[in-house]
């Protein structure tokens, strides 16, 4: 359901990167790069407190600017962001583990599993993924881009249900007119 032209990509510190249940995959790209991308969501992991602790990885996504991208992070991720300055005055969602990390950085969490701001999107929750990936689309494409994307991936026999749930969570943070990014 990719619009033609459209890359996706892996984007790591290392060549390989290790899941906290031990999927181990391949980057396709380097943190720099993710600084030219459209849009970028910044994902969840067991080493976060570490990323963001580390001068080198944080230097590399220091180029990650909301005045051009799209830019989501996914429950861990929001601290990533945070971290950056890019929620500074700006509400966010997060996971109950990564909640105090992210209150401590001096963002405001919300009990809710999604929230946008402008470019900066955030979501708490693994399930709440696709949140973030609605949203990037219908920014990038339009609503009925991102409800076709959500009624490919949704379970048979819940696609409308799925489909206006995750629509109902991401309406009120669209803007009426698409993003040139």
């Amino acid at each position: 359901v990719m619009k033609a032209g459209c890359r996706v990509a892996i984007a790591a510190a290392a060549p390989t990167v290790r899941s906290m249940n031990g999927v181990v995959i391949e980057s396709m790209a380097s943190l720099e790069d993710a600084g030219a991308a459209d849009a970028v969501i910044v994902g969840s992991g067991l080493r976060t407190r570490e990323v963001v602790a580390d001068p080198a990885i944080m230097g590399q996504l220091g180029r990650l600017d909301p005045s051009r991208q799209l830019i989501a992070g996914q429950c861990s991720g929001t601290l990533v962001l945070a971290k950056l300055g890019l929620l500074k005055d700006v509400p966010a969602c997060t996971d109950l583990i990564s909640k105090p990390w992210v209150v401590e950085a001096g963002v405001e969490v919300l009990n809710q599993p999604f929230f946008a701001a402008g470019n900066v999107a955030t979501a708490g929750g693994c399930l709440a993924s696709h949140y973030l990936a609605a949203w990037i689309i219908a920014r990038l494409e339009g609503s009925e881009a991102a409800e076709n994307a959500l009624h490919y991936v949704a379970p048979v026999g819940e696609k409308e249900e799925y489909v206006a749930r995750a629509m109902r969570n991401i309406t009120l943070y669209l803007r009426q007119e698409l993003v040139n990014v």
